[in-house]
């Protein structure tokens, strides 16, 4: 009986310390960095047929240095605007910077194809000093309407 608690103890124990570096890395699975900071979360709400424009909202935070965002390329949208203009987002050092549905809004124009939830898509984030950055665009919520 003893060698038998022994033995779960050890299983649970095992189970534990996996589950912790599984957590890690899954948490991670949503980051991306350049030289100069890191992006988080890149995500979009699903789309209806149809809808031509979608909302991306991310973080950007532990800026090292000034840095700008100057472009942003996806195969599901022919452009992206930054408040109706060209993307071109100045991001300050020691600070968050936050795009989503209100204050910076960043938008893809002329979606290609209806974004589904769930589904996940390229996106290349160009940077004025970090360079470019691969990232997944992910579609996590329902549309808004």
């Amino acid at each position: 009986m003893d060698s038998l608690l022994r033995r779960r103890t050890l299983l649970h124990a095992g189970f534990a310390g996996g589950l912790s570096l599984a957590l890690p890395r899954a948490a991670r699975a949503c980051e991306f960095f350049t030289t100069t900071l890191r992006v988080t979360h890149p995500w979009t709400r699903a789309t209806a047929a149809g809808e031509r424009t979608a909302v991306v909202c991310m973080v950007f935070d532990q800026v090292s240095a000034p840095d700008r965002l100057i472009g942003i390329q996806t195969p599901v949208a022919t452009r992206a605007e930054l408040a109706g203009r060209a993307v071109n987002l100045a991001i300050r050092p020691g600070r968050t910077t936050t795009l989503g549905e209100t204050g910076a809004v960043l938008r893809l124009v002329g979606l290609t194809q209806p974004l589904e939830i769930g589904r996940t898509y390229p996106l290349q984030l160009r940077f004025e000093r970090g360079g470019v950055v691969n990232a997944d665009l992910s579609v996590d919520y329902e549309s808004a309407g």
